[in-house]
């Protein structure tokens, strides 16, 4: 894969710590849950995952939508990133909530759903090594 673009990013002691990107658009701080034990008084990577996979897939069903003529311009997604363990260590569970305009229909919007699964590159990314739940509400 040759990229067209490439993010930069630089996190320093680990979930306590910072997070700053190349271009200085992201400069937070990160701290632990509180479900983990931590304070809670910073972002933490599972929230700025979510984030990302959340409009990732958003512009992936916004894509397909236009190929397939339908407007879901008005689509949010909420994405939910759990972490928990898993065997000797961690592993990542996602569910995509995807609230869809009330001019598509479910099948049509459950097939632009799945299209999207299949176009977006966090769902790429995660397939085959994350659970990820699509619910369509």
């Amino acid at each position: 894969m040759d990229a067209l673009y490439t993010a930069v990013a630089t996190a320093t002691h680990g979930r306590e710590g910072r997070a700053v990107s190349s271009d200085g658009r992201i400069d937070l701080a990160l701290a632990m849950p509180v479900e983990l034990g931590g304070d809670g008084q910073g972002s933490n990577p599972e929230q700025l995952f979510a984030a990302g996979y959340a409009a990732c897939f958003g512009s992936a069903l916004g894509l397909v939508g236009r190929q397939a003529k339908v407007d879901v311009s008005d689509a949010a997604v909420t994405a939910e990133v759990g972490i928990g363990k898993q065997g000797e260590g961690f592993g990542l569970k996602v569910t995509l909530r995807i609230e869809l305009p009330d001019t598509v229909d479910q099948a049509t919007g459950r097939e632009l759903v799945e299209t999207a699964h299949q176009v977006c590159p966090y769902s790429n990314a995660t397939r085959g090594n994350i659970d990820v739940d699509l619910v369509i509400e």
